[in-house]
C-alpha cells in the first residue's frame, strides 16, 4: 500500500513552514527537496520537484519538502539569501531528529539548487556527512560568499540545454572550475521546467544518484 505524504506545519527560523513529510519506518535514506524561486511562483509543489520527491520515495527514501518563508502558509517574509537556506537546515534538522541514522540526500530545482548546493556547505562545516546532492538547473551565480557547497559526498548537476532561465553556460562554466568531484547530465531538447521531459529526469536521478547506492 502506497503512503502518501502528511501535511504540517514544522517550527522554521523565524515561524512555522508548511511541508509535506513521507515517512518510511525502514528508510534506506532520507530526502530533503527544495523548491524554485518563490517571487517567481515556485512552491513545493512544483512539478520538478514532485518528480525528485516521487522518485526518492521510490528508492525507499522518507522525503520531506517545504514552503520557504512566506510562500504558502509558511510564516515570514522571503528573504532570497541566507534566510531560505536558514529554512531548509531547519527542515533538514527536524527531518534527522526522526532518522537519525539515515543517508542523507539534498535535492534541489532551480532557486533550490542554490538552497540545496549552499546547505550542503553548511553541513560539511557542522561535520555532517552527505551521501548525495543533487542539484537541477541551479542557480549557481548566487552561489557566492558566505554560501559554498560542499567538498564531500557524490555531486550530480543537471542542466537541460535549452534552459531559458538559467543560462546553461554558466552552469557549465561553474561546474568546470569545481575543485571536487562531481557529474554533469546535460538534458538535450529540455527547457528549464521540462516540459515533455519529466520521465526523462527521473531516469536520470534514478541512474546518477541511486543506481551505485541503493
Amino acid at each position: 500500500m502506497l503512503v502518501r505524504e502528511e501535511r504540517l506545519m514544522v517550527p522554521g527560523p523565524v515561524g512555522d513552514l508548511e511541508a509535506m513529510y513521507l515517512n518510511n519506518d525502514s528508510a534506506q535514506g532520507i530526502a530533503l527537496l527544495c523548491h524554485p524561486n518563490p517571487t517567481q511562483g515556485g512552491t513545493m509543489l512544483n512539478k520538478v520537484v514532485s518528480t525528485m520527491q516521487r522518485t526518492a520515495r521510490d528508492q525507499g527514501l522518507a522525503t520531506l519538502r517545504f514552503n520557504y518563508r512566506g510562500t504558502g502558509k509558511s510564516a515570514g517574509a522571503h528573504d532570497m539569501k541566507s534566510g531560505e537556506v536558514d529554512d531548509a537546515e531547519a527542515m533538514l534538522d527536524w527531518l534527522r531528529q526522526r532518522h537519525p541514522d539515515a543517508p542523507i540526500y539534498l535535492f534541489g530545482f532551480s532557486f533550490g539548487g542554490f538552497v540545496a548546493a549552499s546547505l550542503s556547505g553548511r553541513l560539511q562545516l557542522r561535520g555532517i556527512k552527505l551521501a548525495h546532492l543533487c542539484i537541477v538547473a541551479p542557480a549557481v551565480t548566487r552561489l557566492q560568499s558566505p554560501h559554498r557547497i560542499s567538498s564531500d559526498g557524490l555531486l550530480t548537476i543537471i542542466q537541460p540545454q535549452d534552459d531559458e532561465v538559467i543560462e546553461p553556460e554558466q552552469v557549465y562554466q561553474w561546474a568546470e572550475q569545481l575543485s571536487r568531484s562531481h557529474q554533469l547530465h546535460k538534458v538535450p531538447h529540455s527547457g528549464h521546467f521540462f516540459h515533455g521531459k519529466l520521465v526523462e529526469l527521473k531516469e536520470i536521478i534514478l541512474q546518477q544518484v541511486f543506481a551505485a547506492q541503493l
